[in-house]
Formats: structure tokens, sequence, C-alpha cells
């Protein structure tokens, strides 16, 4: 019998049963390559036939260990409640409208500009600024976005881990843009939460052998308009994808240790415990260098300081 022919390369690999048979599908809980005999239905994706039947007396899970099953997405719809919460906040503040919240002095304290951060090592600006938007188009754009995507993500990925995916990413974004911005640019967004959600999709789906064909489609347009539109973040984008991809990774490299004498939960603690270490320890060298910088100054000169850095501030930049 002659092998069945691959279509896109999904990681093929031959049927643990039926070695002569490549299969882009893999066991949600094992993580085996199954043909297409060999897959049992399941909560999520497919099962192989030994797990399946070890199964039926047992909770179900999804690829990464959460309670399979259909539930409401309180996350997804909370973070977009606070996103919207805080655009009224600052639009409703002094100086902001419902058509402009940009001139309201809380917007110009939550706003990320890396040469802000390092004048007085103000790091909430790193977690303010990814819950705030530039005027209502970029706020209905990014939570139109959140709202396809987070919903069937948080499904998979249950509530804790979803939160934890669509925080890093926020993180990894903002860091970025601390590390490698413009000092003076100042930046603000969901983008980069939203785009590490893309990632965290792209990698599960590729764990179960779905087709990612679409989901591809749509994150590439994401890019070619991340890079094609002037006044757009790039650094927020890219940074919010790779750690927010690398935090899927976790939670499918947590889970494959399943029966191997290995805690998975607590591995996956640890590695998103190490991502955020790692976001916090870039982001302490990089301010306390811009810090270094914006202190070396002749003695007298600290009472203008601040007011030479706010002055020198450029436009805010969406991400």
């Amino acid at each position: 019998m002659q092998p069945t022919p691959p279509g896109p390369d999904y990681g093929f690999a031959g049927c643990y049963r039926h070695p002569d048979r490549p299969t882009g599908v893999r066991c949600s809980r094992c993580g085996r390559p199954i043909c297409g005999e060999c897959q049992r239905p399941a909560a999520v994706g497919f099962q192989c036939p030994d797990d399946a039947g070890a199964g039926a007396g047992r909770r179900a899970r999804t690829v990464v260990g959460a309670p399979a099953g259909s539930r409401a997405p309180i996350v997804s719809y909370t973070l977009i409640a606070l996103n919207v919460l805080f655009y009224l906040i600052t639009a409703l503040s002094p100086g902001g409208t419902l058509a402009d919240n940009t001139g309201s002095q809380l917007f110009r304290q939550w706003q990320l500009a890396p040469v802000l951060v390092g004048l007085d090592h103000d790091y909430q600006r790193l977690v303010t600024a990814a819950f705030l938007h530039y005027g209502p188009i970029h706020l209905l754009l990014n939570m139109l976005a959140l709202f396809f995507v987070g919903p069937a993500l948080e499904q998979v990925l249950g509530w804790w881990r979803f939160l934890a995916v669509y925080l890093i990413g926020a993180l990894g974004g903002s860091v970025a843009i601390l590390a490698f911005g413009t000092p003076n640019q100042p930046v603000v967004g969901a983008s980069g939460a939203i785009f590490g959600l893309f990632a965290a999709a792209v990698v599960l789906a590729r764990r179960v052998g779905f087709n990612a064909t679409a989901l591809w489609i749509t994150v590439g347009i994401n890019f070619v308009f991340t890079f094609s539109v002037p006044g757009i973040s790039k650094l927020g984008h890219l940074g919010g994808f790779l750690f927010g991809g690398a935090a899927a990774l976790v939670l499918i490299g947590g889970r494959l240790t399943r029966g191997r004498g290995l805690p998975p939960l607590r591995l996956q603690v640890a590695g998103l415990a190490v991502l955020t270490l790692l976001l916090c320890g870039v982001a302490a060298v990089r301010t306390d260098q811009l810090h270094a910088q914006l202190t070396r100054q002749p003695v007298g000169a600290a009472a203008s300081n601040s007011s030479t850095v706010w002055t020198s501030l450029g436009r805010t930049t969406p991400v």
C-alpha cells in the first residue's frame, strides 16, 4: 500500500500504529501522530485509541491541560470591558473628549514613552499603555480582533492560561518598545497582547494538526498592515507575537511531560514565570540605562530635566 501523499506541511510523521501513513494530526493528549483510522474525536482535536480508551472514565482535558467543555469566555469579555473602561476614563477626564482622549492628563500619565519610564523608573506605564487607545477607531479595531480570537482561544487554554498569554504578550510588546524603540516616542494600544494571542493560536493549531491556513492568512494580513501603514508601532506587534508564541510553547511543553514523572502544571507555571522575569529583567536594565543618560547633566539642571523630557515627546503612536 502506497503512503498517502502529504498536503501542506504541518509536521507530518508516520502514524504511531501505521508508520506507512503520514499524517499531520497528533493526539491532543500524548502528542503521537495518528492517521484517519486511528483518530478518535475529542473535545479539542483528536485522541489516539490508547488515550481515548483510557480516558473514558476521567474528565476530558484540552491540549494544554485545561478542562474541556463549553464555558463562557469571561476573561475575554472582561478584557474588552477593561479596555473600553480605560478609554472612557481618559476620554471623560479633563482635557479629553469621546472623539479624542489623547489630551487628558491621565492619558499622558499612562502612555508608554521609554524616556518617561527611564526618568522616574515609572514601570506602571508598561502595563497601563496596553489598555489605552488612540481614539475610538483604534479601540474598535483592537476590540473586534480580541472579540473574534479571544473566546475560542480561551476555550482551549482555560481562563488563567489565556490571561497569562494575553498579559505576557502585552508586556512583551511594551518591553520591545522600551528596549528598542525611539526613547521620546509615546506608544499606546492592546495590539501587542492581541498579536500574542494570534501567535498562541498558530502554535496550538500546529500542535493538534488543524489546518491553520486561514489563521496564517489573518496573521499575514495584520503584519502587512503593520509594516505598510506608517505611524504604527512595529516593535509592539513583534514583541507581543514572539512572547505570546513563547508562552504557548511553554504551555504545550509542560503538557507533553504527562506520564514522565514530571508535574505539568508546575512546569507550565514555572515556564510562564521565567518568561515574565526575563521581560522584567530586560525592562529594568533598559530603564537604568535611560535613567543614567537623563541624569548625566550639570549640577543644578535637574529641576528643568522633567519639563525638557515632556516637551521632547513626539506624537503618540498606536500599537
